[in-house]
């Protein structure tokens, strides 16, 4: 285990798989528990008391937690290797802005979609979409938001692709006929084997949905 890397995360996790595919890029061994959040760990309370939550990263006892300054952590403290954030301060700046822009717009949207019906479903599914074209068009010709190297913004929303599944079966869409261009970058990202290695499975992440829909009444 290099230098005490302890991975506290849940498998469905688009946060989780964060964390896994920056230690992934890094080629940092870790070691990964798999937290029950119906049953949360001792370990898990200690390490993050004011959140509760996962992904927690603990770099020689000490916690770092929420996932985008996990993949920033990651990033500085194993600097020499695939470097995720630019150097430049304004670049930097940059996909600080639309990394945040997906936790707040993404995953807002993403949540509605499959915990809502009717007119609510069908708003969430126009701000989901909404937002993707943003990213789409941010993204433009390169072939990743980080340019011609897979970066931070790439980390950040590569990971909910694994969820896309789950979204347009709950929205009855397509995100590749709303998105062509996104989803080319999306299969050029699993062509890098520390993303397709990293993220979930989509089918058992919608399985695990109709699980959660089931238990909280959103059927």
């Amino acid at each position: 285990m290099a230098d005490g890397v302890v991975l506290l995360d849940t498998y469905f996790s688009m946060f989780g798989m964060r964390a896994r595919l920056a230690l992934a890029e890094k080629g940092i061994e870790y070691e990964y528990k798999e937290e029950n959040l119906g049953d949360k760990s001792p370990v898990l309370l200690e390490m993050n008391p004011v959140h509760k939550k996962i992904p927690v990263l603990i770099h020689n006892g000490k916690p770092i937690c929420e996932s985008l300054i996990i993949v920033q952590y990651i990033d500085e403290v194993w600097k020499d290797n695939s470097p995720l954030l630019p150097s430049d301060p304004y670049q930097k700046a940059q996909a600080r802005f639309w990394a945040d822009f997906v936790d707040k717009k993404v995953y807002d949207a993403g949540t509605r979609m499959w915990t809502t019906k009717g007119d609510e479903l069908e708003t969430a599914k126009k701000d989901f979409i909404e937002a993707l074209k943003l990213l789409e068009a941010e993204l433009g010709e390169k072939p990743y938001f980080g340019g011609e190297n897979f970066g931070f913004v790439d980390v950040a929303l590569i990971t909910y692709s694994s969820w896309f599944f789950t979204y347009e079966t709950c929205g009855n869409f397509s995100v590749e006929e709303h998105c062509p261009k996104l989803m080319e970058w999306v299969k050029r990202c699993m062509k890098k084997e520390s993303v397709s290695k990293s993220l979930a499975d989509p089918k058992k992440i919608y399985d695990f949905v109709l699980f959660l829909k089931k238990k909280r009444g959103f059927e």
